[in-house]
């Protein structure tokens, strides 16, 4: 009996050691966005992380920890690099009721053919001019070539969804403004709420901008969250800088050889340039081999159609008209046209609207480098977005 308790209490204390299975864990929940994934896209001192795109040196500046914008001229500042999906917040205010400006989301490096402002999806910043076709409380909306779907059918049948609800604060307030992008989708949330958005955005990577336009506005706490990639396609994602860069500061003749007859006959008129006489503008430097954007547009508004040319490296031998040869070009009458001139050694490539009409001729006695001019001739021309990128 001795024995046999013995072995019953043994088997006893085995089986009460035995573990029962623990339950299993429940699924992990997702974790909510840490305020420490955030990093700042202005650091409150200077412009570090940021790029002129078509302004004057002073249309963006920092003050006081934040990005300040005169609005003049009409332009944009982008990011140093492209974003795909993210969370952006900042703050922004108008200093004058009836303020615009803008942030652009998935944006082209280089302004569109035409107009000061870049392909891409715009989240309006808007003080006090609201419509049915507009408000200023957090449009979302394609420019330039973008495309979107918008998150509730526009009354005009528009590319621009119209906030839920008016939630936007008037000048002088700060407002906050939350977009959260991911995989072409863009939500706005404006003082804590959403109220607007898109889907099916085109294209759903590219850069990030600011955006003057004619009225002094400000911008701070401007901070981003990375969200994972999906792997935006070629044909989704906007086109990547180059390294060009203005040439024209939208306000004056800053850059150029400006003499008597050139003040004269050369005019700024915000984002474009008018020449109204005979007298070729000059680039103060002297230039080798580079690629050159120019858009121009010769007459329309009722004024007689001039002509637009280009003199390269001071020769009078490689003086050309920006539409190219005669009979071989693609220019749009009294409209605006893009022209793209590549300059290596004595052979030039000249594509007008996408249309090569010039392709790697050779100018004999072209001098190695030169000034590049600008000249109008027989009547009123205007030029816009000059950008320049010097090639080795």
């Amino acid at each position: 009996m001795a024995h046999s308790s013995a072995f019953a209490s043994s088997v006893l204390c085995l089986f009460v050691a035995l573990p029962f299975p623990a339950p299993a864990a429940p699924p992990a929940l997702p974790a909510a966005p840490a305020e420490d994934q955030f990093t700042p896209l202005f650091n409150g001192k200077d412009l570090s992380g940021w790029v002129n795109v078509n302004g004057a040196p002073n249309t963006f500046t920092a003050r006081d920890g934040m990005i300040v914008s005169t609005g003049v001229p009409t332009g944009v500042m982008r990011t140093e690099r492209m974003y795909e999906n993210f969370i952006l917040e900042l703050e922004w205010r108008h200093l004058k009721a009836g303020g615009n400006a803008g942030v652009f989301v998935w944006s082209d490096p280089l302004t569109a053919p035409g107009v000061p402002f870049a392909r891409a999806i715009e989240v309006q910043v808007l003080d006090g001019r609201d419509s049915e076709s507009y408000t200023s409380h957090g449009d979302v909306f394609s420019i330039h070539g973008a495309k979107m779907k918008p998150d509730r059918p526009h009354p005009e049948g528009w590319e621009r969804c119209l906030p839920s609800e008016r939630r936007a604060r008037p000048s002088p307030e700060w407002n906050h403004y939350r977009i959260t992008a991911r995989d072409g989708t863009l939500k706005l949330e404006v003082n804590g709420k959403e109220v607007s958005g898109a889907s099916e955005c085109r294209p759903r990577k590219g850069y990030l901008c600011l955006e003057a336009e004619g009225s002094e506005c400000h911008f701070r706490n401007i901070r981003l969250r990375d969200l994972p990639p999906s792997g935006a396609k070629p044909e989704e994602t906007a086109e990547e800088a180059q390294g060009f860069r203005p040439l024209y500061t939208g306000l004056d003749l800053s850059g150029w050889k400006a003499g008597e007859d050139q003040v004269k006959e050369w005019k700024p008129r915000d984002w474009m340039l008018e020449c109204a006489g005979q007298s070729p503008l000059e680039w103060e430097r002297e230039l080798r081999d580079f690629i050159l954007i120019c858009d121009w547009r010769a007459g329309g508004e009722d004024k007689p159609a001039g002509v637009a040319l280009v003199r390269l490296r001071g020769s009078d031998k490689a003086e050309f008209p920006f539409s190219g040869s005669a009979g071989e070009d693609a220019a749009k009458p009294g409209e605006w046209n893009r022209t793209v001139i590549t300059l290596r050694g004595d052979r030039l490539t000249l594509v007008l609207n996408g249309k090569t009409v010039i392709g790697g001729k050779t100018i004999e006695g072209l001098p190695v480098k030169g000034p590049l001019a600008l000249l109008g001739r027989g009547g009123k021309v205007r030029f816009a977005n000059l950008y320049l990128r010097e090639l080795q």
